[in-house]
């Protein structure tokens, strides 16, 4: 089973995390690096991710027609770079 690593995104849907995962590699003629990003669904039963987290998630049984992995664990949290003021 491969598990994938990838910055969540977006958490607007119920129990699902919209996953970036960016893959980079050598071009084998022209040795010039390549990225590439997908964006994958992925299943959170229990809402644990939040935007900026960097989590892994491996395949699963499809939950829905774009929705065909599961949230495995949170890697690394989110820290918010500045703090939040009230206007009062």
């Amino acid at each position: 089973m491969k598990l994938f690593i990838g910055n969540v995104i977006s958490v607007k849907m119920k129990q699902t995390a919209v996953v970036n995962v960016t893959r980079a590699w050598t071009h084998p003629i022209y040795h010039k690096t390549i990225k590439r990003t997908k964006k994958y669904l992925v299943h959170d039963p229990q809402s644990l991710a939040v935007v900026g987290d960097v989590v892994r998630f491996a395949p699963a049984k499809p939950f829905s027609k774009r929705k065909h992995f599961i949230l495995r664990e949170v890697v690394s949290h989110h820290q918010l770079t500045q703090p939040v003021e009230a206007n009062l």
